[in-house]
């Protein structure tokens, strides 16, 4: 079965930092393009980063640009995101998602109408504040 697991989010404050994890199982994620998104409350789900599984190849959204590193370790079958100078508004929850269907990675964080088509996580909860 496949399934993705998100850890390494908690409280943190404005200006700090956090590594979320996304670890696979049931299937490796060599093949599959993978990205994080997050929803806040109220909020629709956004795409944050997402990353090629051919070159290596990213996409950032505009206000996550020179904060959040994405990044992938194929033998420990794992996808990271290092998020930097955390703002309040980095509040959300935090997924994990991973696709065979779209190689494009700007499609894949940005285009709502496939994500149906991709493996979600459970999620894990961020939140920026003093």
């Amino acid at each position: 079965q496949l399934q993705l697991v998100e850890s390494g989010g908690g409280l943190v404050q404005p200006g700090g930092s956090l590594r979320l994890s996304c670890a696979a199982s049931g299937f490796t994620l060599d093949d599959y393009a993978i990205g994080w998104f997050r929803q806040a409350p109220g909020k629709e789900r956004e795409g944050v980063s997402c990353i090629s599984s051919s070159d290596g190849s990213t996409y950032y959204a505009d206000s996550m640009k020179g904060r959040f590193t994405i990044s992938r370790d194929n033998a420990k079958n794992a996808v990271y995101l290092q998020m930097n100078s955390l703002k309040p508004e980095d509040t959300a929850v935090y997924y994990c998602a991973a696709t065979l269907r779209v190689t494009n990675v700007q499609s894949m964080c940005v285009m709502r109408w496939i994500r149906a088509l991709y493996a979600w996580g459970q999620g894990t909860p961020v939140t920026v504040s003093s």
